[in-house]
């Protein structure tokens, strides 16, 4: 009889091979501080989609990072009704605004199935205390999320289309600073969250794809985007293509 075929090992999961590490709380650390850090992550199932990762009013004793996939976070109002605050892609930090509370403000759910790091909070802040990069990385994060909390807030009193347009410039960035393709990826979100992100409805956001369709500036097959004039967007937008910067979660546009 033939030998039995053993199966093939499942390749390692750790900070060291993670292809984001450079985006996420590892950046600027040595192979042992990295490794100190490895060792308070904590590999969780995968989420698929639709499931929660928290939810407002649990308690907060973790914070995340993305592998792969994609999350929304949202608050919820007192009508009940969602106010999307971002998207999450690989590589990002999640939860970070919760620290200082005993629970979580929001919530976030996997928009696609997705990949999570869970961080004991207080093996954090101990590790971060004791590794000067680590609490620099950390406080760049932070900075980077106040940032561009003012900049959502500044972007969402321009025009509907230059609105739209920062977004899919922004979203743009973040794919090629993950090593993808900058002109051509998947929306993992729906128009409505878009639209709801951007303080614009449903209809508006359809619209302005269509239109951003017609004049030229973008193919549409489903969710996926092909840009097809930056340059263009960027007029419209308001913003030089050089200057666009990749931001987190609740950075952009």
């Amino acid at each position: 009889m033939p030998d039995t075929q053993r199966p093939l090992p499942l390749p390692q999961v750790n900070c060291h091979a993670c292809s984001l590490s450079r985006l996420c709380l590892p950046a600027s650390l040595t192979d042992g501080e990295v490794a100190e850090l490895d060792r308070i992550v904590r590999r969780n199932r995968p989420l698929h989609k639709g499931e929660y990762l928290f939810r407002a009013g649990e308690p907060m004793r973790q914070v995340f990072a993305l592998r792969s996939g994609a999350l929304k976070t949202y608050l919820l109002e007192a009508s009940g009704d969602q106010q999307v605050t971002g998207f999450v892609l690989p590589g990002e930090l999640i939860g970070l605004d919760a620290i200082g509370a005993a629970e979580f403000r929001g919530f976030a759910v996997a928009l696609e199935t997705s990949m999570v790091c869970a961080i004991d909070l207080q093996q954090l802040e101990d590790l971060s205390g004791r590794i000067p990069g680590l609490r620099h990385q950390l406080l760049h994060i932070l900075s980077q999320g106040i940032h561009g909390e003012h900049e959502h807030i500044r972007c969402n009193r321009e025009r509907a289309e230059q609105r739209l347009a920062q977004f899919l410039l922004s979203l743009s960035a973040r794919y090629q600073q993950r090593g993808l393709r900058q002109d051509q990826f998947m929306l993992p979100m729906t128009r409505g969250d878009i639209g709801n992100y951007l303080d614009l409805t449903l209809e508006t956001i359809s619209r302005l794809f269509t239109r951003f369709v017609q004049d030229g500036l973008i193919e549409c097959h489903g969710r996926e985007v092909h840009l097809l004039s930056r340059s263009e967007l960027c007029r419209l937008s308001g913003i030089e293509e050089r200057s666009i910067v990749p931001r987190g979660p609740e950075q952009f546009p």
